[in-house]
């Protein structure tokens, strides 16, 4: 077990956003509740794969609901430890810790901060290792663990338990349908699973992996290194564009509780037509360069700052900013037969095949 300081949760959640394809929630909405729940006298203590017990229960606390910018957060913590508390008493069980259902600076933020709050661990791992607009876009999925029980909790103290539902399809229907009547965030607990299910179903170390990506951004930074370079030598990515963003290009909206939109980037050459559009729902799913399909889901089409490699999330690319828009390999699970065939540009209405690094 090791216990996570504020630095160390601060590098995570920067690894987490880096990776987080665009989605997640806000960065600094996590860093804040970190921040807090330390100010607090809580601590995070975080276990390896190793000391998972088989015979435990584990639960994945998040928000589900739209990305908003910067200076619209909409989440409260106490919506994941309600929801948390809702399950355990329907199942009667204590959950022994908790796990990170994806890469976000705000969705990880918030099951550390779970986890701090109700006395549990946080297990070093994750469920896709990018973040994902939908509920079913997860390893458990992959790897066929039910979703329910689940429980949903929201800002006005409503608690309610799925007890069972068709499919993780039908649930992310469910949930989302009451995120929109909720200012569009609802906190959810899901797949209960006993450790001995829990490590065939999730990436392991996933959260030290982004803590080493985070923690490589900003030692790139204090050691005046680059750190886009840097960040693909560690994780063997590739620069796909350089440019700035392009106001007439990007541009969003929420739509049946997601942020829909596009990036547009042009060449920082004024004289080059070269130019990189990103389509997302909540998170980046295509890239064109030039017109041309250069990488789509499960793969990681990320934005970051041009200098200082600092994630930029959805929607708060803003016209004129110098961007670098990286690509990184999914993990294996997401190449299998089942993970292709949920994240795929096909789910989301687009006639293109999957296009990898």
């Amino acid at each position: 077990m090791k216990k996570i300081n504020f630095q160390d949760a601060v590098d995570i959640l920067v690894g987490c956003t880096i990776l987080g394809t665009g989605g997640g929630g806000s960065l600094q909405s996590g860093i804040d509740a970190v921040k807090k729940t330390f100010e607090a006298g809580n601590s995070i203590n975080m276990i390896d794969f190793d000391e998972i017990e088989d015979n435990a229960y584990y639960i994945n606390p998040y928000y589900c609901g739209t990305v908003t910018p910067e200076n619209e957060t909409n989440e409260d913590e106490n919506e994941l430890s309600s929801a948390i508390t809702a399950l355990e008493e329907f199942m009667n069980v204590n959950f022994e810790g908790v796990v990170s259902i994806e890469y976000g600076g705000g969705n990880t933020a918030q099951a550390m901060v779970a986890a701090a709050q109700t006395g549990k661990y946080i297990v070093d791992a994750d469920a896709a290792g990018r973040a994902v607009p939908e509920l079913q876009f997860s390893t458990y999925y992959i790897t066929n663990q039910p979703i329910y029980p689940f429980s949903i909790a929201t800002k006005h103290g409503d608690a309610v338990i799925f007890t069972k539902v068709q499919s993780d399809a039908r649930a992310e229907i469910l949930s989302r349908m009451m995120a929109v009547v909720t200012d569009n965030s609802v906190g959810i607990a899901d797949h209960p699973i006993k450790g001995k299910e829990l490590k065939k179903s999730v990436i392991p170390n996933a959260l030290s992996y982004a803590g080493k990506v985070g923690k490589i951004q900003r030692e790139s930074r204090e050691k005046g290194l680059d750190p886009i370079s840097e960040i693909i030598k560690f994780c063997n990515g590739k620069v796909l564009f350089n440019g700035v963003v392009e106001e007439n290009n990007t541009n969003w909206q929420i739509k049946d509780g997601f942020t829909v939109g596009t990036i547009g980037v042009r060449d920082k050459d004024i004289s080059s037509n070269s130019k990189l559009k990103i389509w997302y729902k909540n998170e980046n799913m295509i890239a064109w360069l030039n017109d041309e399909v250069i990488l789509t889901c499960p793969d990681l089409i990320c934005v970051l700052n041009s200098y200082t490699g600092y994630p930029i999330t959805n929607p708060n690319c803003k016209p004129g900013e110098n961007v670098t828009i990286l690509g990184f390999k999914a993990h294996d699970l997401w190449k299998t037969e089942k993970g292709m065939s949920i994240l795929n540009p096909n789910f989301f209405g687009f006639d293109i095949d999957p296009v990898f690094l």
